[in-house]
């Protein structure tokens, strides 16, 4: 979970260079350079204030062990969910099923545990194993995921729809299989062979709840998926510049549904978690965490344009969300105040972003005037 990495989008400038001073020049690049800085790690300063705020408003609270376990706990799911949205925003994809998807996957979850899978043609009822209902309710997620990834790459549906769309069909599947009905007692039979499903959301290992063990082996596996692979390079290439990327071979359509089938799965991994903590499923379940995950990786740094953005930022994204939504709670503040301080976070964070986008086009532009005083004043400039 390191900083975002520091980096600079090169925009070629739509105006002409001016002959500013050098000195001027050099004072603007260096005011430039503070600013981008400041923007790029606005999500980490954003952390700690939020946190040194709280320590301060809740003393002999906020620095408790429990409390803090507790919280990264929470922030593990958003965290999750983040990573799953980052890949498809910074692809210029947007995912507004994940809600849903949470919703549907522990619905699919309580209905194996509590009724099994029905097969009539053969009279019997069959209950499968914890790990195999979790690899269900996974391939659930990912099959929604390949089915959005479809209808934008084949059928050209735009993703805001796409993904709208089946918002609707999963929050409706979800209250289809049990009519509305929340599946509760999950603890599952001896005598069934299903038991052990709260463990994945309670259990422990060195103290840590599995969902935070969870966010950190797939953080590490996010972080070096996006930096270190092909496939990480080729979905920042399909953010910057989709039509540069399908003349140069990238494969456009298959990576664009992959984006999709990650954000999916991440979405069912934190619906299978809802679900175990509960030891419930209900149909509505995941309402509106869709804009959580936006908000996350919003705040940590990745464009909604596309092609710019890191994992690691979307994690201290979900982490500001987290300490911001537990120190309101600790502090008794009202759900509806709750609501309206995190629609305004999210406000502005997409403001935030915009004023980075244009600082780094202005970078862009004092740089190429910077190069073009250096190239006019060469002894060899006039040969």
């Amino acid at each position: 979970m390191g900083l975002p990495a520091l980096e600079v989008m090169i925009v070629q400038p739509t105006e002409a260079p001016s002959t500013l001073p050098t000195g001027r020049l050099r004072a603007v690049l260096e005011r430039v350079s503070i600013q981008s800085l400041l923007f790029q790690l606005r999500a980490f300063i954003a952390l700690i204030i939020l946190f040194l705020f709280f320590w301060y408003k809740l003393p002999g609270i906020w620095v408790k062990s429990d409390t803090l376990i507790i919280m990264t706990k929470h922030v593990a799911q958003n965290a999750l969910l983040g990573i799953g949205a980052t890949y498809v925003i910074l692809a210029a994809g947007i995912d507004l099923s994940v809600g849903s998807i949470v919703g549907l996957t522990g619905m699919v979850a309580g209905a194996l545990i509590s009724q099994g899978l029905k097969l009539p043609l053969f009279g019997v009822i069959v209950y499968f194993h914890v790990w195999v209902i979790i690899l269900i309710a996974l391939l659930v997620g990912v099959l929604i995921g390949l089915i959005n990834g479809i209808l934008i790459t084949r059928l050209n549906v735009a993703p805001f729809i796409a993904t709208l769309g089946m918002l609707y069909v999963a929050r409706g599947s979800a209250l289809l299989l049990s009519d509305g009905q929340i599946y509760a007692n999950l603890g599952g039979s001896p005598d069934l062979g299903n038991t052990g499903f709260p463990t994945l959301g309670a259990g422990t290992f060195l103290r840590l709840p599995y969902p935070i063990w969870l966010m950190i082996i797939f953080t590490i596996i996010g972080i070096f998926v996006a930096q270190k692979t092909p496939f990480g390079r080729q979905v920042y290439a399909i953010g910057g510049n989709r039509r540069a990327a399908e003349l140069s071979g990238i494969r456009v359509k298959r990576l664009l549904t992959l984006t999709y089938m990650i954000s999916g799965f991440f979405a069912a991994m934190v619906g299978l978690i809802i679900a175990s903590l509960l030891v419930a499923s209900h149909p509505d379940a995941g309402n509106t965490y869709e804009l959580n995950a936006i908000a996350v990786v919003v705040l940590g740094g990745t464009s909604l344009f596309g092609g710019r953005g890191t994992i690691g930022g979307s994690i201290i994204g979900a982490f500001v969300i987290g300490v911001l939504g537990d120190g309101m709670v600790l502090m008794d503040i009202s759900t509806f105040w709750q609501t309206v301080i995190k629609g305004i976070v999210i406000i502005a964070a997409v403001a935030i972003d915009q004023l980075q986008q244009q600082l780094q086009e202005r970078a862009a532009l004092a740089r190429s005037q910077a190069q073009a005083l250096q190239t006019s004043q060469s002894p060899t400039a006039g040969h």
